[in-house]
């Protein structure tokens, strides 16, 4: 059921991975950047420690020079087992060593770096107090689309994990719901996610009743009772790919208001994904969804933004947000998902991921939105 193993990522993937990045830091002004573990490092380099810890890991990407990768030295066997490790250099230090001068040693004493959001804070006061003339910003401040464009192999990655979550949702409507606790449900889907190829599941939302009205209520110990309305969302990470989708159910026969409000939503979020094409702003997404839901006053039980990038993270950028100009560009892949939230009664989303395409966008996500019954 998990389907075929894709093709890894080469050396050849990966050095293109940082020579990109290597030109984003120059036109973006940046003397280079400094990566820390986790995500950012994964995708340049398809590096993962085992462990984090106090001792300074970075790979420093320079515009015209070679990417080279600090480590500890009793890490540096693992970190030269990686996908991408011959297309970058190896520079270990050893215990007692300052590994803050063995890294100065390949920046620009004066330069302005771009560096890891998720950097900890030991090291980057370790570098500054070293090179004090040196100044930084965060990744997804200086570069927030490094990552946003996928290409067509990480495309296919992030269509199969849409279908795993969505092979999940298949399945997840056939078990019962009345009668059972919020997280026995989650546990359910966690163990889909998982059968259908995930090896991380980031979160399984299950909100029954009232606590659907809580955009992140996740799951609790309510007993789901016949007559709820309920917002199931789940993701997480097959093949180090996110998938992330929303759908609404309903324990028997709807009210007249929920069948109404669930329909809205549904038309919001179908105008949210015609609302996407190369070079439309980010914000037109989020504003064609509000737009339907506040033409019919619920405007204000729409409380977050319509949507969020995805990737080798689950939230990433882009983002579909008032405010955001960044140009939609094909290849980036983001969730559709706006809701009606009713404090004290019930809520509603229904989310897909959507891709950029040369004319629009296309789902990855394609179960039927709309409203299921289960029992």
């Amino acid at each position: 059921m998990t389907g075929s193993t894709p093709a890894p990522f080469t050396a050849a993937d990966y050095r293109a991975r940082m020579d990109r990045a290597a030109r984003a830091a120059a036109d973006a002004g940046l003397a280079g950047l400094l990566v820390a573990p986790g995500p950012d490092l994964v995708w340049l380099t398809g590096y993962a420690p085992t462990a984090i810890t106090e001792r300074l890991t970075v790979l420093v990407v320079a515009p015209g020079r070679s990417p080279v990768l600090v480590v500890p030295t009793l890490e540096a066997p693992d970190a030269a087992k990686a996908a991408g490790a011959d297309a970058l250099t190896l520079r270990d230090w050893t215990d007692g060593k300052d590994p803050y001068a063995a890294t100065a040693a390949l920046l620009d004493a004066t330069g302005r770096f771009g560096i890891s959001d998720n950097a900890w804070s030991m090291h980057l006061l370790g570098l500054q107090k070293t090179l004090p003339d040196t100044t930084y910003a965060s990744l997804t401040d200086a570069l927030p689309m490094l990552r946003a464009v996928k290409d067509k192999a990480e495309l296919d990655l992030m269509a199969a994990a849409g279908a795993a979550a969505d092979a999940a949702y298949e399945e997840i409507r056939k078990v019962p719901f009345a009668g059972r606790r919020e997280s026995d449900v989650g546990a359910d889907l966690a163990d889909l996610l998982r059968q259908f190829g995930h090896s991380q599941v980031d979160f399984t939302i299950v909100a029954s009743g009232p606590n659907g009205a809580n955009p992140h209520h996740e799951v609790g110990e309510r007993v789901i009772q016949q007559g709820d309305m309920i917002v199931l969302d789940f993701g997480g990470l097959k093949d180090g790919y996110g998938s992330d989708t929303s759908r609404t159910v309903h324990v028997g026969e709807p009210t007249d208001e929920e069948q109404r409000v669930h329909d809205l939503v549904r038309e919001a979020q179908e105008a949210g994904v015609r609302a996407v094409r190369p070079g439309v702003a980010c914000q037109e997404v989020d504003r064609a969804a509000r737009a339907v839901i506040d033409s019919a006053g619920y405007g204000p039980y729409f409380i977050h933004r319509t949507g969020h990038g995805i990737g080798v993270t689950t939230h990433e950028p882009p983002y579909m947000i008032e405010g955001e100009e960044q140009p939609l560009v094909p290849g980036m892949c983001f969730s559709v998902e706006p809701g009606i939230y009713l404090p004290g009664r019930f809520g509603v989303r229904i989310e897909d991921i959507v891709t950029v395409t040369e004319d629009g966008g296309r789902r990855l996500n394609n179960t039927a939105r709309e409203m299921a019954l289960v029992d």
